[in-house]
């Protein structure tokens, strides 16, 4: 009689325990379940952190749908596509911070291979997508082919007319970025890669975050995964992004990411000078506001709440960064398909906010 009543006592806890989940984890949970069956995903990974504590860090589907591997927010290296970008703005933070960048410099002061045009561009309408630099043509975003340097990737576009006088417009650019890393190249005396590791990822101790080498074996990288109209999961085409590195070619965690999230909030890798001026909306000539700082879009949900962060879009995998000034709130997701919906987040975000 006594072990019935003892085991009676048990389960009742145990059932106790799984229905008392914190109802606003509950609510995010389904909310992030409806966008992932709605946008037809392998696998999500989302991590929520308020005052620099994580609150919510949780997995759904499968990082590896052949392999049936779960998703794992500290460990599944998804492709973080242009969220690259704030990182490599935060590496442009700490040559501010140490004097060796001057942002309103030509950029041939830098790189003086590359072509004049008729406009000189300056360091900061590079960062801001306001230089003319014109974005991928064609094919160009499935590109497979390996590219050894920073400088050959600059070959795609170098000698191309530019869009527009710099200053007159803003048309977003990921190969502008790939110029700006060849500005940081020289800017900082290092390889850009091996830069960014020393300058943000080793001090933020970010360390499931790597550029994504084919070469190498990365633990928990996750597979990469389309859509057919008939709704069937399919392998992505194979792309190599050592064409676009700061650009859109790091991989990392939403755990990683939420790290970055926090420091950046809590000025670790440089002054809050330097922050406002990388997250604080760049102007074109005519004193319009751009929406765009140094690598982060400056923006408000639908609900009003001002951000700052960025989206990614890459070849089997998107991917969504918020960061919330007012709340000290970060949010990370990311998923392992091309079309997902994890840039519909604001219903999520009022679930915490």
């Amino acid at each position: 009689m006594k072990a019935i009543i003892v085991t009676f006592l048990f389960f009742s806890f145990f059932l106790f325990s799984c229905g008392t989940k914190e109802p606003k984890i509950a609510e995010a949970e389904t909310l992030i379940q409806n966008l992932k069956e709605e946008g037809q995903s392998v696998g999500w990974s989302v991590t929520v952190s308020i005052d620099g504590k994580i609150i919510m860090s949780e997995g759904f589907g499968y990082g590896n749908l052949e392999q049936q591997t779960p998703v794992y927010p500290d460990k599944t290296r998804f492709r973080i596509g242009s969220i690259s970008k704030a990182l490599t703005a935060a590496g442009l933070g700490v040559l501010m911070r140490q004097g060796k960048i001057d942002l309103d410099a030509h950029v041939r002061k830098y790189v003086p291979d590359f072509p004049e045009k008729k406009y000189p561009i300056t360091v900061r309408q590079v960062a801001g997508h306001v230089a003319g630099i014109r974005h991928y043509n064609g094919t160009e975003f499935l590109s497979s082919k390996y590219y050894e340097t920073v400088e050959e990737g600059l070959d795609i576009f170098k000698n191309d007319t530019l869009l527009f006088e710099p200053g007159t417009k803003y048309r977003y650019s990921s190969y502008g970025f790939n110029l700006l890393s060849a500005v940081m190249e020289a800017a900082s005396g290092e390889e850009f890669l091996s830069y960014m590791k020393k300058a943000v990822f080793d001090p933020l101790q970010m360390t499931q975050t790597l550029p994504e080498y084919h070469d190498s074996i990365v633990p928990f990288r996750s597979g990469y995964y389309a859509t057919t109209e008939d709704g069937k999961d399919i392998n992505a085409p194979y792309v190599d992004n050592s064409y676009k590195w700061a650009g859109g070619g790091f991989l990392s965690t939403t755990e990683d990411l939420v790290k970055f999230g926090n420091a950046i909030l809590d000025n670790v890798l440089f002054s809050e000078e330097v922050t406002k001026e990388l997250t604080t909306s760049q102007k074109t000539n005519d004193g319009k506001k751009t929406g765009y700082g140094m690598g982060f879009a400056v923006r408000e949900t639908s609900y009003g709440r001002k951000y700052f962060g960025h989206t990614g879009g890459s070849v089997g995998g998107t991917s969504n960064l918020m960061i919330f000034p007012e709340k000290k709130m970060v949010i990370a997701a990311t998923t392992n398909d091309s079309n997902s919906k994890v840039t519909n987040l604001d219903d999520l975000v009022e679930v915490f906010y």
